[in-house]
Formats: C-alpha cells, structure tokens, sequence
C-alpha cells in the first residue's frame, strides 16, 4: 500500500529564456484515474522558478521525479572535478558551488557555470570544442564520463548521454545544471533521494529518465518517444492506467512526462529500486542515483 498520494513527473529543460515550452509536469493520483498534465502559470510555458515553487508548496505527500541527472560523476576519478582545488566532497556542496557561480545568471541558467576557466574543461561544449578533462586519462570511452547509475541504466537497455556532455538533441548537462541550481535552492524543504534518506513520510524527490521508465513500462522497439495519443494510451494500457483524451499528436516532452507519472504509481511499491546493489553510501551522497536503476 502506497503511502504517496501524488505522482509528479517533471519533463525539465536547461534552454535559455524565463520560460520553456520543453518543461512538462503531468500528475498521477494514488486512487487512480489517468495522470494529467498540468497548465503552466503562463500561457508562454513553464519557469524553472514555477517548477521551484511547486516543490516548495507541496502539501499532500507526493513522489517526485526530475528527469534531469541531480549530480555528476565522481566515483570514477575519486572527485567531480580531478585536479580543480574548489572539486566539492558530496552532491549538495557540488549544487551550491554551481549556484554561486551562476549567481548572475537569469532563470536558473548555468552558463557562467559552464565557462567558468576551471570547470569549463570538464564539458564538451561543441563539436570542435571539448574541454581537456572531459575524457580522463585511461578512460575506457571517447563518450565522458558516467555515473554508476548510469552504468546500470545502460545494462537496462536505455543509452544515457554524459552530463559532461552540452553537445547534441540527447545531451543532459544543462538541464541537470540548472536542475542543481533549483535542487540547492529547494534546500530542505524537500528530502531528495538518496543524497537524503528516504523518510517514512512526506514528500520526495527521485531522479527519473524517462527512458528508462518507458522502457520499465513496456515500450518495445528502437525509440521510447511517444509522439501521438494513441501509442501514449496504448503504453498506459500496459501500466494499468486509464487512458488520457486526445487524438493525433502530441509532443513528446509532454507523453514523457504523463507515461512517467503514470509508471511511477505503478512501480514506486517495488522494494527493489529503493535498494539497487550499487547504490553504497558514498554513491548516494556524491553521484545519487535515479530511481528505476538496478
């Protein structure tokens, strides 16, 4: 029996501008019914600072999924950032050195972050630009670096992009930068698992991909997007969730986060993915991990 009575799945984006049409939030209710999206504040889309705000505000006790990398890797080189004298020790101290070093960027970005002459050499940032630290000496891929929850989603069948990566319509560092930016402003308002131990009430907020939860959802086949109304039901069929209402298409930030909603009502009871056997407690307060992986 769940102890949640809500299931927020957040699709996030890390593009420039105060507000995102890529920035999806769809809601799942305990006792069932299909998961809907939520309207944004503004007819332009969402903010990264609504999206904050929401978190702050929450009341009933809700299971939160960020699609975003809440960290970067450290358990390969022993650090975040090998060699750089300000490399932080654990995941909240790495988010509060991002946010002040953006603290003049606007809307959450995390561009100053990015160029700043030290930590800039850790990031791919274009085609022919790649810092010199993004590949490690004796690394085993030309592809960055990854975090062991990323190991695990690759044995899953899903295909995670670096978060050292800024390059291409798959990368994920910037949205998970700014998705750190907004994480150390939440502050403790709401646990984040499992940088905080998961509690025995309240709400929490997991990392998701929503790949993987398509995947864990029963989507078959070479992609995971879902880009019309009818193969986003015929997924929630196979999650037990009643269907959403539409026809034709519909954007994939938008199934993604509805399927996701949906998946994570379905398979949050699972003892399983709140105990992964590489999730050790130095993993936890460094990389963390997302939840699904095993």
């Amino acid at each position: 029996m769940t102890r949640f009575a809500r299931f927020l799945a957040v699709d996030w984006s890390g593009a420039k501008g105060p507000r995102q049409r890529g920035i999806a939030l769809a809601l799942a209710h305990a006792e069932g019914g299909p998961p809907a999206l939520l309207p944004p504040p503004d007819p332009k889309g969402w903010a990264r600072a609504d999206v904050l705000a929401m978190l702050r505000a929450l009341t009933a006790p809700t299971l939160v999924g960020l699609d975003l990398g809440i960290s970067l890797p450290f358990a390969d080189a022993g650090a975040f950032f090998p060699d750089w004298a300000e490399s932080p020790p654990d995941a909240r101290r790495l988010w509060a050195l991002i946010d002040r070093l953006c603290a003049d960027d606007p809307n959450l970005e995390a561009s100053s972050f990015v160029t700043h002459p030290e930590a800039a050499r850790y990031f791919r940032h274009g085609k022919d630009a790649t810092g010199d630290r993004f590949i490690l000496p004796g690394a085993a891929t030309r592809e960055g670096r990854f975090r062991m929850a990323e190991a695990a989603q690759r044995q899953q069948g899903v295909r995670p992009v670096s978060n050292f990566n800024l390059v291409g319509a798959a990368q994920v560092g910037k949205s998970s930068l700014t998705g750190m930016r907004m994480l150390h402003r939440l502050g403790d308002k709401v646990p984040v698992w499992p940088i905080d131990p998961l509690p025995q009430e309240g709400s929490v907020v997991t990392e998701i991909y929503t790949s993987m939860a398509a995947r864990l959802g029963g989507v078959t086949g070479a992609a995971t997007k879902l880009r019309s109304y009818e193969a986003l039901n015929d997924a929630l069929d196979a999650l037990g969730s009643p269907p959403v209402k539409g026809t034709g298409a519909i954007d994939d930030h938008s199934s993604d986060a509805l399927l996701t909603a949906a998946w994570l009502r379905r398979d949050h009871t699972q003892r399983d993915l709140w105990h992964p056997p590489g999730l050790t407690p130095d993993v936890a307060q460094t990389e963390g991990w997302t939840f699904g992986a095993l």
